[in-house]
């Protein structure tokens, strides 16, 4: 059993929760997940969209039962709208009550103005609070679509679990949350943060992890079309001309599409017919739909017949 210092009380025990909560990983994903957990460092987690970077910290956090507060990054993300801001509305209302009323200690006035009551907490400043005596699950979702500067203001939150507050002074986390960043590497991040992570690559899954993910996503595809659906997706992926490779999520989608058209296998018309669901750029819709298709459903039945 875990120590009151840990969070997992071992690998195996990441994999468990991990399965519990219906995500299929290896074991070398599962072993930093352990190392993070238990040296409260936090993870950050590399790969392309659609490997399943963001479920993690939701699977953590529903296995753990612990809140799940998520900062979704994009350009021009400033403090106001990730750590804090003051209820300026509030505030004025004060104001003019209390001069109404006749007070008119400007020095009362202004201290009691930023009074915590007054303070709008936002994601980063309440993943410092202590829920029910559990801190949360903090994730920072593709943190490469914000700014470098504010990259640059996430160092203090990372290396102390604080946050100034100037008008209140330091605000620090009894006990760290549980923290995971990722990044879909649309720009590099600098070093000085990672230095403060444990890192993890999060690749595309071989062909036997996607049909197990599939096998718990998409249940009630037929176990063909499942197989036929993962050898295609596997195969598409190793062609370099596509411009964004599809990822688990749009093969669970595919599959469930599918389902729903009641297919129990591939045929050129219906994989045609279908792509917008597992491409999402008409460039690679229209260098995949036709010869390269069939080319491709060729070699899947080739491997099919090998399997079976």
């Amino acid at each position: 059993m875990p120590n009151s210092h840990q969070v997992s009380a071992s690998i195996d025990d990441v994999l468990q929760n991990l399965a519990n909560g219906k995500y299929v990983a290896d074991r070398s994903l599962a072993t930093v997940i352990h190392l993070a957990l238990n040296m409260q460092r936090p993870l950050f987690l590399e790969g392309e969209a659609g490997v399943g970077k963001t479920e993690i910290a939701k699977v953590l956090s529903a296995t753990l039962d612990r809140p799940l507060v998520r900062l979704q990054c994009y350009e021009g993300l400033d403090i106001n709208t990730a750590v804090y801001e003051w209820n300026y509305t509030r505030q004025m209302i004060e104001i003019r009550i209390a001069e109404a009323a006749g007070d008119t200690n400007r020095d009362r006035l202004s201290k009691d103005m930023f009074d915590p009551e007054f303070l709008i907490k936002r994601p980063l400043l309440k993943a410092l609070e202590s829920h029910e005596d559990k801190s949360p699950v903090l994730l920072i979702d593709e943190l490469d679509r914000a700014d470098e500067a504010f990259e640059a203001y996430l160092l203090e939150v990372l290396s102390d679990y604080q946050i100034t507050i100037p008008e209140l002074g330091t605000i620090k986390a009894a006990e760290p949350p549980i923290v995971i960043i990722t990044s879909n590497r649309t720009r590099e991040i600098h070093d000085a943060l990672k230095r403060r992570c444990l890192y993890h690559w999060v690749d595309y899954p071989d062909a036997l992890r996607e049909l197990e993910i599939l096998k718990l996503k998409a249940p009630d595809a037929a176990e063909k079309l499942s197989n036929e659906v993962v050898l295609f997706v596997q195969e598409l992926r190793k062609n370099p001309e596509v411009f964004k490779q599809p990822g688990i999520a749009e093969t669970i989608d595919w599959t469930n599409a599918l389902t729903q058209l009641d297919r129990v296998s591939l045929a050129p018309e219906i994989v045609s017919d279908t792509l917008g669901v597992l491409l999402k750029y008409q460039d690679d819709i229209t260098r995949i739909q036709g010869s390269e298709a069939s080319d491709i459903l060729r070699k899947v039945q080739t491997e099919m017949d090998q399997i079976g």
